[in-house]
């Protein structure tokens, strides 16, 4: 049976912080995909603006870290009792 990316994400969970880091650059940015540095800048840049623009238009509500790190911490929680 084929692995899942459930089950790839469970063994990446297993691998050490370094390993972990280095497997999602690969992920991230393959080798050979054609990007250069300034190309990968300049689309981070892009997305960036795009996602202040919707900050600042009020297409996406913000959410209080607050509220955020609450709902984590619920989140947490249940799966702890499950």
């Amino acid at each position: 049976m084929p692995m899942t990316a459930q089950d790839l994400l469970e063994a990446a969970n297993r691998l050490s912080q370094a390993d972990r880091s280095w497997l999602a650059q690969e992920l991230l940015h393959p080798p050979g995909d054609g990007s250069t540095e300034a190309e990968l800048e300049a689309a981070w840049s892009n997305e960036i603006k795009r996602r202040l623009d919707e900050i600042d238009s009020g297409a996406v509500q913000m959410i209080p870290l607050e509220e955020v790190l609450a709902d984590m911490d619920a989140r947490i929680a249940a799966k702890s009792r499950a």
